[in-house]
This record gives structure tokens, sequence and C-alpha cells, in this order.
């Protein structure tokens, strides 16, 4: 995981840097598009479960952070993190967002493996993540 946090570290704040005007808008929708990805595999409890665990380990950092209730409907489940998200800095809810992102990716590749993850990011994100940093070739083809 240690040779690979990197290179996830430098696609998911290339693709946060992307709408610096939006950053709690751009956060909501990389979360929404991984975790269509992730649920597929793991269920709804997977994903919330990992979510939670996340924020929980980036909440010394961000305090602020807070986990959405499990029990909301699925277009809910992000509301508690653009609020918070909202409420800070550009600056602020860019290394917050990254952390919480690498956090969860994290959890997901040790649990998983780094190949399997970084298909998943791909298959979530898209073009963005095979084109947005100049890492990309390596981080999508290994």
């Amino acid at each position: 995981m240690e040779t690979r946090d990197p290179q996830r570290r430098q696609l998911i704040e290339s693709l946060m840097a992307r709408h610096p005007e939006k950053v709690a808008d751009a956060a909501i929708d990389l979360w929404e598009q991984m975790a269509a990805q992730i649920i597929s595999i793991v269920g709804e409890d997977g994903f919330n479960s990992l979510y939670a665990r996340s924020v929980f380990l980036a909440q010394p950092t961000f305090p602020w952070l807070a986990a959405s209730s499990l029990s909301q409907p699925n277009d809910q489940r992000f509301t508690e993190l653009k609020k918070g998200l909202e409420g800070q800095t550009p600056s602020q809810a860019r290394e917050a967002n990254s952390l919480l992102l690498l956090t969860f990716t994290g959890i997901l590749a040790a649990l998983i493996g780094e190949p399997l993850t970084t298909r998943i990011l791909c298959s979530a994100w898209g073009d963005d993540a095979s084109t947005s940093t100049s890492t990309s070739k390596e981080f999508t083809h290994e």
C-alpha cells in the first residue's frame, strides 16, 4: 500500500483541483461515482461500514467531519459530508476530502488488493482517472 499511496494521492488531488470553485460539489461527485462501483461489489452495508470507518479515522485531523446516518436514503448518503465541506475554506475542504478518499481507498486496498482497487477507481472515475495525472499510465496499467 505504501508504494501506491502517492499515486492515489496525486490522482485524488488532481481530480479535486479540477473544480477549485466548487470543492464540495466536486467532492460529492467523486464519492457518488465511487460509491456506485463499490456498492455493486460489497453491497450497501459494506460501503457504509468502510465509509464510516474512514470518517472515524479522518476526524482527528478534521473534527468537523461527520458520517451520515446509515439509515439515510441513497440520494442523501453524503449530505453531512457536503455540509461539512461547504462550511470550510476551499483549501480545507479539499484537504479533508483528499484525506477521506485516501483513507477510504487505503482501507479498500488493504482488504481487496491494490490492483482491484485501481480498477474500481478507474471504472468509477473513467477518463478522469486515466488522464488526470502524469502518473496515470502507471496508476491504471499495473
